[in-house]
C-alpha cells in the first residue's frame, strides 16, 4: 500500500472527527454476534489493511521533526544567503551530527528551532533555545550569528524573563559552570544573560521563508 492510499484508508476510518466516529462505532457494535461483528468491519474497511495504513503513516511520523528541521534548513537558505555567501557546513538530521551549528557560512553561524511556541509553561524548549543563544554567543568568530525561530514574540519574551538559570540549565550542568566562571553572580537569570548579549546574537523569524504564519515580534 501507498503512503497516499494509506492516509485515505485512515481518514475514511476517522471521518470528520475521530472521537465521534469512535463514539459511533462503540455504540453500533454492541450487541453484535461474531459474523455481524466480522460484517460491520469489512463493510467499513477495518482490517489487516487498515492497521498497516496506521503502522506505515506512524513510521514516517515518527521522523517527521526531523523532516521539518531538514527542508526548514534548505528552503530558508536561498532567502538568507547574501549574494557571494557560500555553506560551509549545515546539520540536516537530528541529535549529535558532530556539526557545532545547524548552519555556518562563509559569513553566519546559525541554530534553527522549528518549534511552535504556544505562551504556556515550555520549558523544555525553552532551555534548547537558552543553550543554543549561549553557545553562539560565547562562539569566537567575526561572523554573523542568528537563532531563526518559528514567530520571534514568545521566544524574546523568554529571554526577557526572569528565569532562573539552575533552572535553565539543570540539564546542562557544563554550561552552567560556564556562566558561572564566566560572569558569576552578575549573571543568574536568563534575562541577565540576554540583555549581555542579545546586540550579538540576532533572534529572527523563519516564518516568510518557510510558508508558515510567523509572530509580530517584541522590538
Amino acid at each position: 500500500m501507498t503512503i497516499p492510499q494509506a492516509v485515505l484508508a485512515l481518514e475514511a476510518f476517522q471521518g470528520e472527527a475521530l472521537t465521534e466516529s469512535l463514539s459511533l462505532i462503540e455504540a453500533k457494535v454492541v450487541g453484535l454476534d461474531v459474523d455481524e461483528i466480522l460484517a460491520f468491519c469489512a463493510g467499513r474497511g477495518i482490517d489487516h489493511g487498515l492497521i498497516a495504513s496506521a503502522a506505515s503513516i506512524k513510521k514516517i511520523a515518527a521522523q517527521i521533526n526531523v523532516i521539518i528541521h531538514a527542508a526548514g534548513i534548505l528552503c530558508s537558505l536561498p532567502h538568507i544567503l547574501k549574494p557571494g555567501e557560500r555553506v560551509e557546513s549545515v546539520s540536516l538530521g537530528a541529535g549529535n551530527t558532530g556539526k557545532r551549528f545547524d548552519l555556518e557560512t562563509s559569513l553566519r553561524v546559525a541554530e534553527y528551532k522549528f518549534i511552535d511556541w504556544q505562551g504556556g509553561p515550555e520549558s523544555i524548549r525553552q532551555n534548547a533555545l537558552f543553550k543554543d543563544f549561549f553557545e553562539l554567543a560565547e562562539y569566537p568568530t567575526k561572523k554573523s550569528k542568528h537563532v531563526y525561530v518559528v514567530g520571534t514574540e514568545l521566544p524574546i519574551k523568554f529571554l526577557r524573563s526572569g528565569r532562573a538559570l539552575t533552572s535553565v540549565l539543570s540539564r546542562f550542568p557544563s554550561i552552567l559552570e560556564r556562566v558561572r566562571a564566566g560572569y558569576g553572580d552578575a549573571v543568574t537569570k536568563v534575562r541577565d544573560y540576554y540583555e549581555l548579549k542579545k546586540l550579538e546574537v540576532e533572534i529572527v523569524d523563519v516564518s516568510p521563508y518557510i510558508g508558515r504564519a510567523g509572530v509580530t515580534p517584541i522590538v
